[in-house]
């Protein structure tokens, strides 16, 4: 029997819950500020999310997406509210969920008659104590209104994993036969495939493979890609070598695509296009800052880099793409770009690590 439950907000009674400082006052930001280049320029609305601090607290906002209808849901991290639901006026409208303390990973998956979300919860986190937990991760599939509808095993318990196996999932992708690709991305760097019903089916990665190809280092994201004809493929983040990972469905490599100076997170297919929050950058002097880096880099369908929304212009030397950087114009305002979700009208939503509470950032496509 599958196991049922609604995840309604309720207050924590009797709990006191430490929190952040909001982010209040955001750095002067001029009110027709453009970033990126090309056809990939957008307008900076820092204020878009009308979001009351108290009513509606956040730590990270770490990932959105978008329903058919065009609300927008945003997984965070705060222990009395995990998900928030957007209009596209940036209105809140509905929360729930407080069981995810180390929410980071939000998928959404068409099943034609309806579209379900699966969370990633890294395990990893601080309790309403400040004291901080490293247990196993999870994966669960809900309904978009929080309830419900599964939950992965460990791997441990479906003989994948040996005992000792560290488990801290990061992310999910669904192909259109419903396979689960699980992303242990803060944990033993495998991607793990699951049936539509749960069922294990197939893992690689990790990092000490005989083909060096194969390892994945920090495995932060994963995506299908099914951006050319006939030819579906799975794209996953290996962050700490500033790369994308292509493979096959069934797990056999194709090809490596690095982004130099550009801590990627999860992977966006939009169209023809790639994109992916830069959650940690280099500077101009080659270093990386652990304070206000990140931005949206945006690839074309033959996986160069077109537009850095937030970033310096890309820049191609006899076929190499050189280092990219932050842009000096958003070094107050684009903190860690953890995530970016794409609406209907091509506009973007940055999410962002560790960004003092702030709300997403809405880039009006121009």
């Amino acid at each position: 029997m599958q196991r049922r439950t609604f995840l309604r907000n309720t207050a924590l009674a009797g709990t006191a819950i430490v929190m952040p400082a909001f982010l209040t006052g955001r750095a002067a930001v001029s009110d027709d500020l453009i970033v990126g280049q090309g056809a990939h320029q957008y307008k900076v609305n820092a204020n878009w999310a009308k979001v009351s601090p108290r009513q509606y607290p956040l730590i990270n906002c770490h990932e959105m997406v978008a329903d058919r209808s065009g609300k927008l849901y945003l997984l965070g991290d705060h222990p009395s509210n995990n998900v928030l639901v957007f209009d596209r006026s940036g209105k809140v409208t509905d929360s729930w969920g407080y069981t995810f303390p180390a929410g980071h990973g939000l998928t959404i998956f068409d099943e034609g008659d309806e579209e379900t979300l699966f969370i990633c919860d890294t395990g990893s986190h601080s309790d309403q104590h400040g004291r901080r937990r490293n247990q196993p991760g999870s994966v669960t599939k809900t309904r978009l209104n929080g309830e419900i509808i599964f939950q992965l095993g460990h791997p441990q318990t479906i003989g994948v994993y040996q005992p000792g196996m560290a488990y801290h999932p990061t992310e999910t992708a669904v192909a259109p036969n419903g396979d689960v690709y699980v992303a242990d991305g803060y944990g033993s760097n495998y991607i793990i495939r699951y049936d539509a019903n749960g069922r294990y089916l197939q893992h690689f990665g990790g990092k000490n493979n005989e083909d060096a190809r194969y390892n994945l280092n920090q495995a932060h994201g994963v995506a299908i890609d099914l951006r050319k004809a006939g030819q579906p493929r799975l794209v996953v983040t290996s962050r700490n070598d500033q790369a994308f990972k292509f493979f096959t469905l069934d797990g056999k490599f194709i090809e490596q695509v690095t982004l130099p100076g550009a801590y990627v997170c999860r992977p966006v297919i939009h169209g023809e296009n790639l994109l992916a929050g830069v959650c940690f950058a280099n500077t101009v002097e080659g270093k990386i800052r652990q304070k206000h880096n990140g931005y949206i880099t945006i690839l074309d369908g033959d996986n160069k880099v077109v537009s850095n929304a937030g970033g310096t212009a890309p820049t191609y030397k006899d076929g190499q793409l050189q280092p990219m950087y932050q842009d000096p114009a958003v070094h107050n305002l684009f903190h860690h770009g953890h995530d970016v979700c794409v609406d209907a009208d091509e506009n973007l939503y940055l999410c962002q690590w560790d960004a003092k509470g702030s709300a997403p950032i809405f880039l009006e496509r121009v």
